[in-house]
């Protein structure tokens, strides 16, 4: 079972005095899922079919993951602490408990960031998440299929309070810092050698409908040239057009080329949404990127909460931060399996 960190075990907080409903209107309530849902695809790196499933969970749960292929092993709680450094993918790894790891989880999150659910129990029975479509279109129409429910508890948002920057390779950046809007406002710039991508920009304020808009689409990208040396290393063995955009020097490769001119940097905000959300809880600041990645957003999550300076809680209610429950026993109630739903079975593969 995970062990609650540090940061996450405050008395008390302050108030935060920032814009937020009027004092008689009820607080934001944590959210979970109506109803049990599941799917099945592949994952892009190991190219095995795989099911997902996502479980309601209650009040104080937060986003927890289970492996279903390694029986008798517990769930464990999302926290910065328990993502471990992968170039290619977000890794959410098991704490003491060796080689126990889900990967390519920030399309998954990206959609339950957008969509504020705060407590879900997610289980899989491989190393890896399944890839569907390469965005997070699927994943959106799941948690829209399932539905959303309020539970009797506050939601509680990290507000950011002072800047904190973290350095990377070539220039590369993250950043967060304090914003008064209680929003999170979201700006990324890539550069890539390709003429097809080149220098890109997109900024967003996170919230369903325009990530649902401008955002999910965003496929997951690579270079033609890199798919060779990924295969040799056995990565990247479920890829294909239908689940990865393939950039050729000037072109994408895809029927029908990109859905934007701009798809491959709106899908690294996708990927900044969804490593953001390894926090445990949504935020309100502003975050600024340069060609950051997996590893550089989940650097400077730990920055941040690395002290009590940099961030705190804003809540309408309850002084004590919720604490992640211990021997969780989730029941799933009304599944809802879609495999054989016209809606998404074109964007999931052949072993749907």
């Amino acid at each position: 079972m995970l062990a609650q960190p540090a940061y996450m075990e405050p008395t008390t907080y302050r108030r935060l005095r920032l814009p937020h409903p009027k004092k008689h209107r009820r607080p934001l309530q944590q959210t979970t899922l109506k109803h049990a849902i599941h799917c099945r695809g592949v994952g892009l790196h190991s190219g095995r079919p795989v099911t997902l499933r996502l479980i309601p969970a209650p009040a104080h749960t937060g986003l927890r993951f289970q492996r279903l292929d390694c029986p008798g092993t517990p769930s464990f709680r999302l926290t910065p602490e328990c993502i471990i450094n992968s170039p290619l993918a977000t890794v959410a790894s098991a704490p003491g408990q060796t080689g126990l790891h889900i990967a390519t989880i920030e399309h998954l999150l990206a959609a339950l960031h957008a969509c504020k659910i705060d407590n879900l129990l997610i289980q899989v029975d491989d190393a890896e998440l399944p890839i569907l479509d390469g965005c997070a279109s699927s994943f959106l129409f799941l948690l829209e299929a399932a539905g959303r429910t309020a539970l009797n508890a506050p939601r509680h948002v990290i507000h950011i309070c002072r800047p904190v920057s973290v350095q990377g390779k070539n220039g590369a950046y993250a950043r967060l810092a304090p914003h008064h809007t209680g929003h999170l406002h979201l700006s990324l710039s890539i550069d890539f050698p390709a003429p097809a991508i080149g220098q890109q920009s997109y900024a967003l304020t996170l919230a369903k409908e325009p990530f649902k808009r401008d955002i999910a689409f965003a496929r997951t990208f690579v270079n033609y040239e890199d798919i060779a040396p990924l295969h040799a290393q056995g990565l990247a063995l479920g890829g294909t057009l239908e689940n990865a955009l393939v950039i050729q020097h000037d072109h994408a490769l895809n029927p029908g080329g990109m859905r934007r001119p701009d798809e491959c940097v709106r899908h690294k905000m996708l990927d900044a949404i969804g490593d953001l959300y390894c926090a445990g809880y949504g935020l309100s600041g502003q975050f600024e990127g340069y060609k950051t990645g997996h590893a550089l957003n989940n650097q400077l999550l730990r920055a941040v909460l690395s002290s009590r300076n940099n961030w705190q809680f804003i809540a309408d209610s309850a002084p004590d931060l919720p604490l992640p429950r211990k021997n969780i026993r989730l029941k799933e109630k009304n599944p809802l399996p879609l495999e054989n739903s016209h809606a998404i079975r074109k964007s999931w593969s052949a072993a749907s």
